[in-house]
This record gives C-alpha cells, sequence and structure tokens, in this order.
C-alpha cells in the first residue's frame, strides 16, 4: 500500500527484511530438528545460526535471484555466503521453496492478525463508550432512510459495537485457520524429511502442524481469512455511512471533528466534509477487493501450482495494511465525534408527531377497532401532516372517529417519547453484560 494509507508497525511485518529474517528462522529450526534426529552434523545446525544477527542484504539477494529467478534459491546462496558453503550444504535439507513461502505467509498473517485485534479492541472500546454515553439521546430511527420512531444514540453505538464483537470473533477464528505450518517437502508426503521435522519448527514459531498438505498448505485456509477481513470491512463501511448520513447539512446529527486551521473545499470556505468516514468507504472496498482472488487461490492444480502466489504477494500485505490504518482511522473518528442531541430531537418533531402513528394505530385495535379501519383512520390524519404540516396529534383529536375510541387523554398519553426507551437497558445488558 501507498505511505498515506499505512502505519509502520503493520508495514514492516511485510517488509523484504522481515519475510527474510523468517525464512532463516524457519531454515535453522529445521536443521536444529535435523540434527536432533542425526540426519546432519549438530555443527552444521549450530553453524547455521552464526547468521541469527546478519542483517540481510536485500539488494544482494536481489542480484542472485537476477540470476537463479528463485528467491528461495537466492535467499539460501546469500546465507551460505554468511556461513561458508561447507556449514551451508544441510540448509534446506528434504524440503521444497514452499515449505518457506506458505510457513513463513502463516506466521506474517498471525502477525498482522494480532495487530489487527488490537485496533479492533480501540474500536469496540470507543464504541462503548459513546453508547453509554448517549445511551438515552433520543434520535429518530430511521428505514428506507425515511422518520420511522424514536430510538437512541446509544442504542446506534450499541449496535455497531455488538457487530464488531462479532467481528473480533471472526478474526480470531481466522487467526486460528491460517496459523499452521508446513515441512512436508516435495508433494507433501514427507518423503526426504522427517515429521518431527515440521512440529519442532511449528512449535518454535507458534504454528501448528498442517494435517495434511500437498506441496502447499491448503488455501481455503486463507480464503476464510481474507473473507474474514472482508466482513471486517463492510462493517467498517457500514458504520461509517451512518456518521456521512448524519453529517448531512439537512440533519447535522452528528459530524467529524473539525480541528483547527483544516480546510473543506478549495473554493467554499464554509465547507465541512464527512472526508475521514468517506475515506473509510474507500479503504473498505480496497480490503473487499482481496477477497474474491483469495477464493479463486483455492482451486490449484494437482499437488501444487503457483498462480496463487502472484496474488498472494499482493493481497496479504494490501488488505492487512489497510485495515489496519482503516481500523484506527475509524477508531478515532468515533472518539471525536462530534454529536447535536438538539438536532436530534429536532428532527424527531420535524413532522409533529407524526412518528407516534404505530401507538395510536394499536391503542385503537386495543380498543376493539379493526386492524384495517384503525390503520385508515390513522394513515388519514398522517396524511394530512405529510402534505399540509398540519399537528398529528391535533388532526386526531379532531377525528370523531378516532375519538370514539380513544379518549383525549389516552391519545396524549400516546406521545410519550418515553415509552420507547423503556427497554434500552434490557438491550444494553444484551450487548455489554449486566
Amino acid at each position: 500500500m501507498i505511505p498515506r494509507y499505512s502505519r509502520p508497525e503493520m508495514v514492516q511485518i511485510w517488509s523484504p527484511e522481515t519475510r527474510f529474517r523468517i525464512w532463516f528462522e524457519i531454515e535453522a529450526h529445521a536443521c536444529d530438528a535435523q540434527a536432533a534426529l542425526g540426519v546432519i552434523p549438530k555443527a552444521n545446525a549450530e553453524a547455521v545460526w552464526r547468521a541469527k544477527d546478519v542483517e540481510f542484504n536485500v539488494a544482494r539477494i536481489d542480484e542472485i535471484e537476477a540470476v537463479t529467478k528463485h528467491d528461495v534459491i537466492a535467499f539460501l546462496t546469500h546465507l551460505a555466503e554468511h556461513i561458508g558453503a561447507d556449514d551451508a550444504r544441510f540448509v534446506h535439507q528434504g524440503m521444497t521453496s514452499s515449505d518457506v513461502l506458505d510457513t513463513t505467509l502463516n506466521i506474517q498473517l498471525v502477525r498482522a492478525t494480532d495487530i489487527l485485534l488490537a485496533d479492533l479492541d480501540r474500536v469496540l472500546a470507543a464504541l462503548k463508550t459513546r453508547a453509554y454515553e448517549h445511551k438515552d439521546t433520543l434520535r429518530i430511527g430511521r428505514s428506507h432512510g425515511i422518520h420511522a420512531e424514536p430510538t437512541t444514540m446509544g442504542l446506534t453505538f450499541a449496535r455497531f459495537y455488538a457487530e464488531m464483537d462479532r467481528n473480533k470473533a471472526r478474526l480470531i477464528a481466522a487467526r486460528d485457520e491460517v496459523a499452521t505450518g508446513a515441512i512436508s517437502g516435495a508433494v507433501g508426503t514427507f518423503a526426504n524429511i522427517d515429521p518431527a521435522v515440521e512440529a519442532h519448527v511449528c512449535e518454535k514459531l507458534g504454528l501448528r502442524p498442517e494435517p495434511i498438505s500437498t506441496q502447499v498448505i491448503p488455501r481455503d485456509r486463507h480464503a476464510m481469512f481474507f473473507a474474514t477481513l472482508g466482513v471486517i470491512a463492510s462493517s467498517m463501511e457500514n458504520i461509517a455511512i451512518e456518521i456521512r448520513h448524519m453529517q448531512r447539512t439537512e440533519v447535522l446529527e452528528a459530524e467529524e471533528f473539525f480541528s483547527p486551521g483544516q480546510k473543506g473545499s478549495s473554493a467554499m470556505p464554509h465547507k465541512r466534509n464527512p472526508v475521514l468516514t468517506e475515506n473509510l468507504t474507500g479503504l473498505a472496498r480496497l480490503v473487499r477487493m482481496a477477497v474474491v482472488p483469495a477464493l479463486e487461490n483455492v482451486a490449484l492444480w494437482h499437488e501444487r501450482d503457483i498462480s496463487h502466489s502472484s496474488v498472494e504477494r499482493a493481497i496479504g500485505p494490501d488488505a492487512t495494511i489497510t485495515l489496519d490504518f482503516a481500523l484506527n482511522r475509524l477508531a478515532g473518528v468515533i472518539e471525536k465525534l462530534v454529536i447535536y442531541p438538539e438536532n436530534m430531537l429536532k428532527n424527531m418533531n420535524k413532522f409533529k408527531g407524526l412518528v407516534m402513528s404505530q401507538r395510536v394505530l394499536l391503542a385503537l385495535t386495543q380498543a376493539g377497532v379493526s386492524r384495517e379501519d384503525s390503520y385508515r383512520l390513522v394513515q388519514r390524519s398522517a396524511m394530512k401532516v405529510w402534505e399540509k404540516g398540519a399537528d398529528f396529534k391535533t388532526e386526531l383529536l379532531a377525528d370523531p372517529e378516532v375519538t370514539a375510541a380513544l379518549s383525549p387523554a389516552e391519545i396524549e398519553e400516546k406521545f410519550d417519547l418515553g415509552y420507547h426507551t423503556k427497554h434500552v437497558d434490557t438491550i444494553f445488558a444484551r450487548v455489554f453484560g449486566a
């Protein structure tokens, strides 16, 4: 990803230096296991570890690869330059390139996931704080973008919290899904390497041995991983879209923090635009862009082809770096989001009590009026509010068919806003615990 949408800690995971360091550790641990089995001399295994503090020269490895046209061989050649050809002759004993490449990719994905989980924790903390802060802040709920019934701003934040909490559980499962390694040799049969080597390397590097691999780790694991990132990105966009709608001039129930000196437009000095959440919508598209290629990587020829390789070299870093940046941006937006409770009430009252129509409908049915007639009576008054700007309660009180079933006091009671918030505590207990 471009530096504009990158954070250093995540970028470092995908750097060539980190990749070569992991390659070295896989090879060195494999040599230890081979020596313990008596396959190679212990002295040779110990010699490999002399390179543990070496800064591998990326330019030199690239130079060798330009000749060999093979990245793993280029690395092994460079490693031999550090430890000597004789000591290096048992490195990679019985292994194939995918043993190194696939195990490394999964280590990188696991490390990336640990950062993403921390990012999600920050988002969850921000959502929980704002949910309790506005637990009882009334706002209008909208369906199809149209006024529906009253809700609270706290419930909006709590809904997003619950969604992101599910995403955290999904990401933990996705981490477990890709936390496997394979050191099983050509076509995965262990013909030239003992399974004990795989077990040792995986234990040292925090992975589980892949139960059965071909020459590659099965890519359904990675498909699930990137699909999970795509779901998280979509949830992120869900929150961003809500904030963008709330910031519309005609709504203005909330807006992104506008810092001193910030400019909204090169042409219009009055502008305060939802640029961060618009950016999040775009970044979500980039993360989801990895999902279909990851799914298509599952189908490989026989025991191995490398049609997945070029894809993963791009989507591994791009999807994780982008999501890491985006989740931190989202957390910052939520933490600093400016809320306007007065505008929420103003918007809710824009159509003069209209949002209480269902309460009146239900009261009429309870009073013995058929549902069809109840709907007709309530809608008749409601349309006068829509079309003529009338007051809903006034229209109901003036309708003899309505007052024949409901007293003025009963109609008045149906306009109590507190009715709509009586179960907020119950919902919060479900989401956040007692």
